[in-house]
């Protein structure tokens, strides 16, 4: 074949040294394919939405009363028919309705249905279940046949991961538990549980799959569960057998009753369950309802007792895998722009060739020639970057992890460390987030009179008089009726009044809620066992559970000031007053807290006196229309939520006995039915919500996070805007969002109004429009409606102010804010939190950190950074952020000028002997050239850096210079492609120039001058010279110099000895590298970057 390529040098006196190597020039190999274009493409789904115009202008803004009458009808858009609609673009809807039908026949889900499930005999299930197995695994054995040597690094990491994640799910499905059968108990793997078994779950196991809770071992017939890993939350929740099989003498007997338990379709709401339990052997039969205190949700773990549960959900069914969404794999736009520019690559190696190919005349089988040059100049695809990058990207996560200055902090996704240098929004959560969760109380306020933490004492007396009066009366009333009638009748009867108003207050307090006193198990029992008389109620010993901690420090005030929460069962509490006196209170009702409802209460009876009381608790919004009329509710809750308290209101309704009898009976049978259970129950309960007493005002302190003030104002320094997304009341959010300093003190602040239609959102946008560089407050509902109606103006609007808060937010409404601003904006989001309610806005967002908090680790471990502390994040950004970008922008242009240079050697080398497709270089000496001869160098640019980390810190503001991506930019890459142009002609002809007698001259010096300008070019783009980088540098030149010794058959070694190859070589690599080291000297000199002006 060498013989038919006809090769006709330029000059003459090289005519039969060429002729002598055709043969070398000839064979040539295979080069490695290329990467093929990016996977990930942005969807612009813009819907066609009937907007209204809002005023874009000052002049409209005298008549606001007549806006609201300028909305316009929506537009009439006449249809287009028959073959006008099919070539209009009818053909594209048929194709995509057609390919929509096949994707949802493939991908038909099974239908849920609500199931009857018998006791012990799982063989009696018409249906078929899924197994009871966790599969959390992301591929198939498939997914891992190698693609290519290229990929091998990003391959062999994924399966280590995915290897990791199997290993994990083998060692929770081989869980062992006991399973309850006719023939006793049989050990059972967590995947072979069916609905229908009955489990036996110890102290501190994890629950297998959702069951009914059926038996405990604990005398009250209940028992503590904890929920951290489904829902965030580390306080325990107390769940309730059924009482009918509680109730049951032995184990053994409950296959002795026929009975069944009806349960609702599967769904996704881990926070409410509706079914029933009934025994149909017992006349009559026995039916009780079942709700969500009578659930065991897998996942959760057992925290006191042995319990025993039915099986209701397995598998792919239960609430914690239905909650589990499939995180997006996230892409940094680092990797988006490269893919970009890896396109244009591909391009231009497809033109280079077919320009090749025309000037060669199209002669013979010319589809060859072209096939020929795309593997000569395939080096212009950067084949190794993604090795590079990936390799960078460990590098980096590894330098964040063992950073002292930023402690406990976890890179959990390791491809996205770039995108911590390019984001513009910051969304963060408040509680637990940008505050401690360490809930103080702080005020009490009775409507005439106001108590602080400086007058505690007074309450403490007032109770302990109260209390100690009391017990006289119950003694006997003769010591007070011999008291003089002046004394009687004059300034004690006004204190006696205060006084009996904190005591109801703190009473009301100590009573409603759902704390319960947890004593600590003395001695080997093991269990918290005590008889009534001998139980240990000393303080040093006792803790206090709940399902929030607002609740906790209410329960620790009370028995701050005198009355002590002492023992709680489900059916009765006990309190402990000043004077060391017991008082019994039966708990005939309880209505736990709901996000809809707002507010929580419960019924007790005191055993003392009869008496029934209903105390409620709840938001001022919930509780302000069922207490009787007040002049000071709204008020001093607007003051203390200024304050940043977070308040309760306290009521209380007397009933009597007939009005209990009366309401349990509803209330019951409210609860029995199957279809609409929850609005049933809801009305029932509001029978009692109305006219009740106004006891007291709560306030409650959640203090910040430290140095959250310092870390919040550097981040607006540093350009980023930054939105609070939290669950609470305007009035505290806004006063965190103040103290915090996320709104400066001279900003003014835009309450949005609350609005519920078109044209109420329409003139508040406009009057909101008005204002100029002001924060906004708005609320979720208010949210909801603009964007309904109004989304791209409300989100430009938004975009335009220095801090958002949004208040009463959900978890679903937070993630979806999110996704606006990726949708609106095209900017990089950064969402931040502490909760399991955080973790879908952390998810959905561009780089998603979570914070390890008294909320759990669940955000934690969604995240892909995880922080120990909020003002972590400031050095994680502006430091770390900034050194991964730049550092893996330089690897990237590196990498590409890399393939580059010596394309254009080749392309040059091909126009000289006419545009023949012969390699240039052979065998070892390309996989040398891309590996241990410039390797080293190339990767050393990871360890390099523009400004020190204390600058960084110092000047936050030079965090604003990422974002706009001027460090990998259309106009940086063209720059290296013409450095690659300018020094591979160079190279080329220089060498072309310079040799004599011998051809194979000009391969060494041609080669060695590129391997000397490559190392002379990294360090050209050093900023910040690191011991390992002159390392690396050396390492190289070493092993290109040691092995000349081995490549005589690419080199003349003789020639390479002497004193004409140096100065060849030194010749052209300095007219190679020296004009670019001298334009580099002129732009630092006449336009330096920011960072140099600082560092100077």
């Amino acid at each position: 074949m060498a013989e038919q390529i006809p090769l006709y040098p330029v000059r003459s006196a090289a005519a039969a040294a060429s002729c002598k190597r055709a043969a070398y020039f000839s064979a040539a190999g295979p080069g490695p394919g290329a990467e093929r274009s990016s996977r990930y493409q942005l969807e612009d789904e813009s819907a066609h939405l009937d907007e209204m115009p809002l005023m874009m202008s000052e002049e409209g803004f005298e008549n606001d009363e007549s806006d609201y009458h300028k909305l316009p009808r929506a537009r009439i858009v006449r249809r287009k028919r028959g073959l006008e609609w099919f070539v209009c673009g009818g053909w594209k809807f048929l194709c995509t309705s057609c390919c929509d039908w096949l994707i949802n026949i493939c991908q038909r889900k099974k239908e849920l249905k609500a199931r009857t499930v018998w006791l012990g005999y799982p063989e009696k299930c018409e249906e078929k279940h899924p197994r009871n197995s966790i599969k959390n695994q992301k591929y198939n054995v498939f997914t891992f046949i190698p693609g290519g040597f290229v990929l091998a690094v990003t391959i062999m990491r994924e399966a280590i991961d995915e290897f990791r994640r199997f290993q994990r799910d083998k060692e929770v499905n081989s869980q062992l538990y006991s399973k309850l059968t006719v023939r006793g108990k049989v050990q059972v793997k967590s995947s072979d549980i069916q609905v229908g078994d009955l489990i036996i779950v110890e102290k501190d196991q994890r629950i297998p799959s959702d069951m009914v809770f059926l038996r405990t071992s604990e005398k009250a017939g209940s028992c503590f569960i904890r929920t951290d890993q489904l829902d965030g939350e580390t306080d325990w929740k107390l769940k309730v057998a059924v009482s009918c099989t509680q109730r049951l003498p032995a184990l053994g007997d409950l296959f002795s009753i026929n009975a069944y338990v009806y349960a609702q379709k599967p769904q996704l709401d881990i926070h409410s369950f509706e079914g029933t339990f009934t025994r149909e052997d017992s006349d009559p039969p026995i039916h009780e309802s079942l709700s969500i205190e009578n659930t065991l949700w897998a996942s959760t773990v057992v925290a006191s007792g042995t319990i025993i549960g039915v099986v209701i959900y397995t598998g792919k069914e239960t609430r914690s895998v239905m909650n589990t969404s499939n995180p997006k794999n996230k892409v940094g736009l680092l990797d988006l722009e490269l893919n970009q520019l890896t396109k244009a690559l591909f391009l231009a190696l497809v033109a280079l060739s077919v320009v090749m190919v025309t000037l060669q005349g199209f002669s013979g089988p010319w589809y060859r020639s072209l096939f020929r040059f795309l593997l000569l100049f395939s080096y212009i695809i950067p084949i190794s970057l993604r090795v590079n990058l990936d390799m960078g990207k460990a590098a980096y996560g590894w330098m964040i992890m063992k950073d002292e200055n930023i402690p406990g902090t976890v890179v959990r996704t390791s491809t996205i460390p770039e995108e911590l240098g390019r984001l513009v929004y910051l969304l963060t959560d408040k509680t637990g987030t940008l505050t401690r969760n360490e809930m103080v109380f702080k005020r009490l306020h009775l409507g005439t009179v106001s108590y602080g933490t400086d007058t505690m004492d007074e309450i403490q007396n007032q109770l302990m008089n109260s209390y100690s009066q009391t017990q006289s009366q119950a003694s006997g009333n003769n010591a007070s009726s011999t008291l003089p009638r002046k004394a009687q009748s004059s300034a004690p009867k006004v204190r006696k009044s205060v006084s009996s108003r904190v005591n109801e207050a703190v009473k009301a307090v100590a009573l409603c809620h759902n704390v319960t006193p947890v004593y600590e198990a003395r001695g080997a029992a093991g269990e918290t066992e005590f008889a009534e008389a001998d139980q240990d109620f000393s303080d040093d010993n006792r803790t206090y559970q709940a399902s929030s901690p607002d609740e906790v420090a209410l329960v620790q005030w009370t028995e701050s000031v005198g009355l002590t929460l002492v023992n709680r069962d489900l059916t009765s509490m006990q309190l402990r007053t000043p004077s060391g006196q017991i008082l019994t209170y039966c708990i005939l009702q309880t209505f736990p807290f709901t996000s809809e409802s707002k507010r929580m209460g419960v019924i007790v009876r005191d055993e003392s006196t009869a008496e029934i009381t209903f105390y409620m608790k709840g938001a001022d919004v919930a509780m302000s229309t069922v207490v009787q009329y007040n002049d000071w509710l709204e008020e001093e809750c607007g003051n203390m939520a200024r304050e940043g308290l977070r308040t309760l209101v306290v009521a209380k309704r007397a009933l009597t006995d007939e009005q209990y009898q009366d309401f349990e009976n509803r209330y019951n049978q409210a609860k029995l039915s199957i279809h609409d259970r929850t609005l049933k129950v809801a009305a029932v309960v509001e029978s009692l919500e109305r006219e009740m007493e106004l006891l007291c005002l709560t306030g409650v302190e959640d203090q910040l996070q430290t140095d959250v003030r310092p870390t919040l104002e550097m981040l607006r320094n540093a350009g980023l805007k930054i939105w609070m997304l939290t669950g609470d009341k305007l009035e505290t959010a806004t006063c965190i969002a103040k103290s915090s300093h996320l709104v400066s003190r001279t900003q003014d602040t835009h309450v949005f109004r609350p609005v519920t239609s078109r044209g109420e959102a329409h003139l508040e946008l406009n009057a909101f429009r008005r204002k100029h560089d002001c924060a906004l407050v708005i609320s979720g509902d208010s949210l909801e409606v603009c964007l309904k109606y109004y989304e791209h103006e409300f989100v430009e609007l938004a975009c335009q102010c220095p801090a958002v808060v949004c208040c009463r937010c959900g978890p679903t409404q937070k993630a979806h804010i999110v996704k606006l601003l990726q949708q609106h904006t095209g900017r990089r989001t950064c969402a931040i939190g502490d909760g399991g309610n955080d973790v879908s806005m952390i998810q959905a967002a561009d780089c998603g950190i979570g914070i390890e908090g008294k909320e759990g680790r669940q955000a934690s471990l969604a995240a892909d950074f995880s922080v120990s502390q909020f003002k972590h994040i400031g050095r994680l950004l502006v430091v770390h952020g900034r050194s991964s970008y730049k550092r893996s922008a330089a690897l990237s242009q590196f990498v590409m000028h890399r393939g580059l240079i010596i394309s254009t050697m080749q392309a040059v080398f091909s126009s000289v002997f006419y545009f023949a497709s012969v390699p240039l270089y052979q065998g070892f000496l390309m996989v040398g050239y891309a590996t241990v001869y410039t390797m080293f160098p190339v990767f050393s640019l990871v360890l390099d850096q523009d400004v020190k980390p204390e600058m960084a810190m110092l000047y936050p503001e030079l965090y604003k210079d990422l974002t706009k991506g001027r460090s990998l930019s259309c106009k940086t890459f063209l720059v290296w492609v013409l450095i690659s142009i300018y020094q591979g002609g160079i190279l080329m002809f220089g060498a072309l120039v310079l040799f004599e007698s011998e051809f194979v001259h000009v391969v060494a010096i041609s080669f060695t001058a590129l391997v000397l300008t490559e190392l002379l070019m990294v360090a050209l783009t050093v900023r910040t010279w690191h011991w390992l980088m002159a390392v690396a540098e050396l390492l190289s030149l070493g092993c290109y110099v040691a092995s000349l010794a081995f490549l005589n058959q690419y080199f003349d070694v003789p020639f390479i000895m002497t004193v004409t190859f140096v100065w060849k070589v030194s010749a052209i690599t300095v007219v190679s590298c020296l004009p670019l080291y001298v334009l580099k000297y002129l732009k630092r000199k006449l336009s330096p970057p920011s960072y140099s002006k600082l560092s100077s």
